[in-house]
């Protein structure tokens, strides 16, 4: 059996800007907003789950801003994507921190790129294949 991370949760610090972010961001990678859940039901905070296929793997609250930052890096299934993944997030406001390229110092077929979203967190999409 392979042990996987299941889901993640980011706090953000405003959940309707970093929910506009990420569902163009993300676009390009085949992930959107699956649920939402206001804090009536968490019984805390907004909620979106973002994921692909109706499996949301990705959740936003409406939490406020963390620290330390932390970085996610989604995988994409060829470079267009990473390259279409770094357009729309620098479209969406994130800020470049690093443009789409290989980066063999992790190894010969690492093809990513960088964002900043509005927290800081670093996103990352990534692919491992030569193509």
């Amino acid at each position: 059996m392979t042990i996987e991370i299941d889901h993640s949760s980011l706090s953000v610090s405003d959940f309707a800007a970093a929910k506009k972010f990420y569902t163009a961001a993300l676009k390009p990678l085949r992930i959107e907003i699956v649920m939402e859940f206001p804090a009536e039901v968490t019984g805390s905070v907004d909620v979106a789950g973002l994921g692909a296929d109706g499996k949301p793997f990705l959740w936003l609250a409406d939490a406020g801003k963390t620290t330390p930052r932390v970085h996610l890096a989604f995988r994409a299934e060829n470079r267009a994507q990473v390259d279409a993944f770094h357009a729309a997030a620098l479209a969406a406001g994130g800020t470049d921190n690093g443009a789409p390229g290989l980066r063999p110092i992790y190894h010969p077929n690492y093809y990513g790129a960088f964002v900043l979203d509005a927290d800081g967190h670093n996103i990352e999409a990534v692919c491992h294949s030569p193509e």
